[in-house]
């Protein structure tokens, strides 16, 4: 009698690779394991249409498979994964965003938001300022703050110098910080 193995305890890049070699069940063990978080990060990168959002995350699973047998041994899957992600993103809005805001545009985000000092509220202002932002600056905090991706990793990911996303990452957090500094002190 064969005693089937689970599969929850290989890491993410062992299923990969058994993916890679044709193991479905593999495929599904990660499916199961990044799909809500994958839609979550397109939700927030799509203006929140979950119906989108959703189509998306199918949509870089289904990219994922079929590129399975091109993973390398020893590469991270989560950039991997956020790579595809990423590119589905940068392909959907098409359009060319500047490195650096204007003095018109950044008056535009450093402007007081005037509500009142509460803990839902101040999630929704900082939801609201995350959905201003622009999305040069949106798609690397969202990869580093909510999906938890080191620098080296986004780096990877955007295929831009680790530099050039530390600075992304700072000049976003500033823009953060100013629209939110009335809740500086509570």
């Amino acid at each position: 009698m064969l005693i089937p193995l689970r599969l929850s305890v290989y890491t993410d890049e062992q299923l990969m690779q058994r993916a890679a070699h044709g193991n479905d069940r593999a495929f599904e063990e990660l499916y199961n394991r990044h799909a809500r978080r994958l839609q979550g990060f397109f939700a927030r990168r799509l203006g929140e249409d979950s119906d989108l959002a959703a189509d998306f995350m199918h949509d870089a699973f289904l990219r994922l498979y079929a590129a399975r047998e091109t993973y390398r041994e020893g590469s991270s899957f989560r950039a991997w994964l956020y790579t595809i992600a990423y590119n589905l993103c940068k392909n959907h809005k098409r359009k060319p965003h500047p490195l650096l805001l204007s003095q018109e545009e950044e008056s535009i985000y450093a402007r007081d938001i005037e509500i009142d000092i509460d803990d839902a509220i101040f999630h929704d202002a900082l939801r609201d300022v995350l959905r201003r932002l622009p999305e040069v600056y949106a798609m690397l905090f969202s990869l580093h703050y909510e999906e938890e991706l080191t620098v080296p990793q986004i780096a990877q990911i955007t295929e831009l110098p680790e530099g050039t996303v530390k600075s992304r990452l700072h000049k976003a957090m500033n823009i953060i910080k100013q629209q939110l500094k009335q809740y500086e002190n509570h």
